[in-house]
C-alpha cells in the first residue's frame, strides 16, 4: 500500500443530565416534540443562562478517567452560526479554556497490541435543536426538544491509521462513559455521535493531506465503513489528477458513499467570543478531589484484575470488563460455581448469543446470574454433559425454570453408571460388527462413529469421557 489514512475523531457524548446544560427542561428521549423546551431555549429576550452543575461534575469526572489537565478555570463562549433549529443564532460552547484539557486513552486491537491516542480535549457545548425533513413534503419542522441539551465534545488527535483502529477507540470511550455513568451512550438516541475527519497521503509523509469532516455518525459499523468509503474517494481523486477540498460530508448508508454537505467552517468563520452571560467557571483542588473519589473501577483496571484474580486470558478479561453490567453478571456467576473458566465461557458465547439475537442488553437477560451458576454446577458434578446443558439453557431461556426443575421435569440426569454404559456400548458393537472388524483391523477413525452410536443409544445422556474410556477397553478386549 502507498497511502496512508489519517484519522481524528470528535466525539459528541450527550450527558445524563436530567435537565439541560443551561435551563431546567427535561432532557427525555422520545417526548413530543417541543414539549420540553422552556423560555430560555426558544431564545426569549431577557431569558439568562444558568450553568448546570451536574454537568460540570460529570465532565471533570471524564477527565481524570482520561488522565487529563483538568481547567480549575474554564470559560463559555458563542459558537455563531444561524440554522432554523438554533434559536439564538450561536451554540454556547467551549474554544480557548475547556474544563478538560490534554488526556489520552489506550486501544486494544484485535490481535492484542496496543496504541495510546492523544485526547485534545473535551469541551462542554448544548446541543441544536432538530430539523424535519420527512414529515413535512414541502416544509421543514423544528423540534426544539433537544436545543440546550447537554453535550461533552471529545476531540482526538489525528493520530488513528486505520477504520478498525478508530471504531476500536470509539468502543472503548463507549465502555469508559458508560462505566462511569456519565451517559447511556446509545447512538440509536443520539446519545453518542462520531464527526470523523479524515485524510490521506503517502506512506512516509509527513505533512498532512487535505480533510474531509464526515458527520453525524451513529453507528460503530457505519463509523468503519464511512472511514473507508472516503479514504478511497479521495485517493481515487488524488490518482486521477484531483484535489481533495476541505469540506464536510454526509454519509450514506443505504450506497454505502459519502456525499458533499458544506465546505468545512473554520473557527474564524464562527466568529467565537467570550460569553457574556456566563462567568467563568472556577474550581479548585478540593474538588476535584471529591470527584474522583467517586470513580469507580474502571475498564482496564477491571481488566487487569479479571487475570490475576481469575485467571483468564487477556482476550477474555478484555471483553468481560468492556462493559461494567457484564463484568458483575461473570464476577456473580463465576463466584457461585466457583469456575471462571466456564462461567467465562457461558457468559461470552452462549448467553451473548442469545442477547445478540434478541437485541437484549446483560441488564434484560433472560437468565440471571445465579442460574447460570447453578446451571454450570449441574454441569461440574457431572449432572449434565455439555451438550445435554445446552438443552438445559435453551428451556432457561424460554422461562422453564432453574437447571434443577428443568433436569427433573425431563429427565435429563448424565447417566455416569459405568454397568449402564456398559451395557449400551456392548448393543451397539453387536449391532455392528463391520465397524468391529475394521477398527481391529487399524482403521481408528471408525471410533467416532462407535462414540455417536453409544450418545445416540443414551439420547445424549452418556458421560462422554466414561464412554471414551470404556469403549477403548471394549474395543481392546478387556
Amino acid at each position: 500500500m502507498t497511502w496512508e489514512t489519517v484519522i481524528g475523531l470528535e466525539v459528541h457524548v450527550q450527558l445524563a443530565t436530567h435537565s439541560k446544560l443551561f435551563s431546567g427542561s427535561s432532557t427525555r428521549f422520545g417526548a413530543a416534540p417541543n414539549t420540553q423546551a422552556n423560555v430560555y431555549d426558544l431564545a426569549l429576550p431577557g431569558t439568562l443562562p444558568v450553568l448546570n452543575a451536574e454537568a460540570l461534575r460529570m465532565a471533570v469526572q471524564f477527565g481524570l478517567a482520561i488522565g487529563a489537565e483538568i481547567g480549575l478555570t474554564s470559560v463559555f463562549d458563542r459558537k455563531n452560526y444561524f440554522y432554523p433549529d438554533l434559536p439564538k443564532g450561536y451554540q454556547t460552547s467551549q474554544l480557548a479554556h475547556p474544563t478538560v484539557g490534554k488526556g489520552a486513552l489506550t486501544i486494544t486491537r484485535d490481535d492484542g497490541s496496543t496504541q495510546t491516542i492523544g485526547i485534545t480535549r473535551a469541551h462542554m457545548e448544548e446541543d441544536a435543536g432538530k430539523s424535519l425533513h420527512e414529515e413535512f413534503p414541502h416544509a421543514t419542522g423544528i423540534d426544539l426538544n433537544r436545543a440546550g441539551t447537554p453535550l461533552l465534545e471529545i476531540v482526538s488527535e489525528p493520530e488513528l491509521r486505520s477504520a478498525k483502529d478508530a471504531v476500536a477507540y470509539l468502543k472503548k470511550l463507549h465502555s469508559l462513559i458508560t462505566y462511569l455513568g456519565i451517559s447511556d451512550g446509545d447512538m440509536s438516541q443520539g446519545s453518542m455521535r462520531c464527526d470523523a475527519n479524515v485524510s490521506v497521503r503517502k506512506v512516509g509523509a509527513t505533512e498532512f493531506g487535505t480533510r474531509a469532516e464526515i458527520k453525524n455518525i451513529n453507528s460503530f459499523r457505519f463509523v468503519e465503513k464511512a472511514i473507508l468509503v472516503d479514504a478511497q474517494r479521495q485517493i481515487d481523486l488524488i490518482e486521477e489528477g484531483g484535489k481533495v477540498v476541505q469540506e464536510t460530508r454526509l454519509y450514506d448508508a443505504d450506497k454505502n458513499q459519502t456525499r458533499s454537505m458544506r465546505s468545512k467552517e473554520v473557527a474564524n468563520d464562527y466568529r467565537y467570543f467570550p460569553e457574556p452571560d456566563l462567568l467563568p467557571v472556577v474550581i479548585d483542588d478540593a474538588y476535584i478531589a471529591a470527584v474522583r473519589a467517586t470513580l469507580p473501577e474502571l475498564p482496564d483496571v477491571k481488566a487487569a484484575r479479571l487475570q490475576s484474580q481469575y485467571g483468564l486470558s487477556v482476550y477474555d478479561a478484555n471483553v468481560l470488563a468492556s462493559e461494567r453490567a457484564t463484568a458483575a453478571y461473570f464476577e456473580e456467576v463465576a463466584q457461585t460455581a466457583r469456575d471462571a473458566k466456564l462461567a467465562a465461557n457461558w457468559v461470552m458465547v452462549d448467553l451473548q448469543a442469545v442477547l445478540n439475537k434478541n437485541a437484549l442488553t446483560i441488564a434484560q437477560s433472560p437468565v440471571s446470574a445465579a442460574a447460570l451458576a447453578g446451571l454450570i454446577l449441574r454441569i461440574k458434578d457431572n449432572t449434565l454433559s455439555s451438550k445435554i446443558a445446552k438443552t438445559v439453557f435453551e428451556a432457561m431461556v424460554a422461562g422453564e425454570g432453574n437447571a434443577d426443575a428443568i433436569i427433573a421435569a425431563k429427565g435429563l440426569t448424565q447417566v455416569t453408571d459405568t454397568h449402564a454404559i456398559e451395557q449400551l456400548i456392548d448393543t451397539v458393537l453387536a449391532n455392528n460388527p463391520t465397524q468391529v472388524a475394521q477398527y481391529r483391523a487399524g482403521q481408528e477413525k471408525v471410533f467416532t462413529f462407535f462414540i455417536g452410536q453409544v450418545m445416540k443409544e443414551s439420547k445424549g445422556k452418556a458421560n462422554p469421557a466414561q464412554v471414551n474410556d470404556l469403549l477403548k477397553a471394549k474395543l481392546a478386549g478387556n
